[in-house]
């Protein structure tokens, strides 16, 4: 805050001007005449030196790990060949959107996700140009940036989801994510389902859109919490899910 009372003034440098009368025929031309102590030379303005920062990231890489159902196959021999799977009902619970209601319809050619793997992570360097430093004034001062923020509600989580996936690359649309997340917990990201086959499986499906927990491991967006339950990455990691199922979430109008 800027003390109060004082202020600087200027005293700007006096220009002595005289006029000079020249012409031809009796025609006068007044031309200024600055004196030597009151005119300095003009010197070019320098160009401000950008600079280049280096940043490093560390990105966990997780995979799926999927299997192409073939002909005679059952959930029960797919959980055998494998064990991480956790049993065919696990199995099942993880793969219901693409198998259906009937667990023992297994039909040739469906891909079902039977696990993740975590890889090595990549560490990522990349440099950005740093701002060039310049004089700042009393108005740049006066301003400064403000991060964008969100409200802490249905309506905050879903924009801050949506731009945590346009750097993302994922599809959806707020009405698309807001039309299933009040199917799925009436918005209420603490919502459990205790009930159904995934829950009888061991793994409830949790938060606004009601992603079960090998899912929300899978496709869990960089950036975002860890907790299934935070509204924000349970969006986000149920929307990449959809998108890699459906395309979006927007083509998503019943269980998923």
């Amino acid at each position: 805050m800027p003390a109060r009372g004082k202020h600087r003034h200027m005293k700007s440098n006096v220009i002595t001007r005289g006029l000079i009368a020249a012409g031809t025929g009796g025609l006068a031309l007044a031309l200024p005449l600055v004196s030597a102590t009151g005119a300095s030379a003009a010197t070019p303005a320098q160009a401000p030196q950008v600079t280049k920062t280096a940043h490093t990231a560390v990105v966990p890489n997780v995979q799926l790990v999927t299997y192409k159902v073939v002909k005679g196959d059952t959930l029960s021999k797919i959980a055998k060949k494998y064990p991480k799977s956790g049993g065919w009902k696990k199995l099942y619970a993880a793969n219901r959107a693409i198998i259906g209601d009937n667990p023992a319809a297994l039909r040739p050619g469906l891909k079902l996700t039977v696990g993740t793997k975590t890889l090595k992570s990549t560490t990522v360097r990349t440099t950005a140009n740093a701002a060039p430093a310049v004089a700042k004034s009393k108005a740049t001062t006066a301003t400064q940036a403000v991060a964008k923020s969100y409200a802490n509600n249905l309506d905050g989580w879903i924009k801050e989801s949506l731009d945590v996936m346009a750097k993302a690359g994922i599809p959806g649309s707020y009405d698309g994510i807001h039309r299933n997340v009040m199917r799925e917990s009436s918005g209420n990201p603490n919502a459990i389902n205790n009930w159904d086959s995934n829950a009888a499986a061991g793994i409830p499906s949790k938060g606004l859109l009601q992603v079960i927990d090998p899912t929300f491991q899978a496709y869990h967006v960089a950036g975002t919490s860890t907790n299934i339950y935070d509204p924000v990455a349970n969006i986000t990691a149920a929307c990449n899910y959809a998108a890699d199922k459906y395309g979006s979430i927007d083509n998503v109008n019943g269980a998923y």
